[in-house]
């Protein structure tokens, strides 16, 4: 088996430049590892807000609490943060 230089594993055109994406992109990895777990968090306290509302008569959502969130996205990362809002609405959803 042929290991790839670091140009080859980057796309990358010189040494130097291959070095920086690849540090880059171990710094991607653990941002997006982190991200990963505060998503996991968000689950977690929306399971806990969903119970406590479905307990005392309230339904499972709150779409004006949703419209907030999603309104927050996109003022703050434009039209594609409310296609990421949503995914994370969905996978907050439901889990009881």
């Amino acid at each position: 088996m042929t290991t790839q230089t670091p140009t080859e594993q980057t796309g990358a055109r010189t040494t130097e430049a291959a070095h920086l994406i690849g540090d880059a992109r171990e710094r991607i990895d653990t941002l997006d590892d982190r991200i990963i777990g505060l998503i996991q968090e968000r689950m977690a306290v929306s399971t806990v807000i969903q119970e406590a509302r479905i307990s005392s008569g309230g339904r499972r959502v709150n779409l004006a609490r949703e419209m907030e969130v999603l309104g927050r996205f996109r003022e703050a990362l434009g039209k594609p943060g409310t296609a990421l809002a949503m995914t994370m609405l969905e996978l907050c959803r439901g889990r009881i």
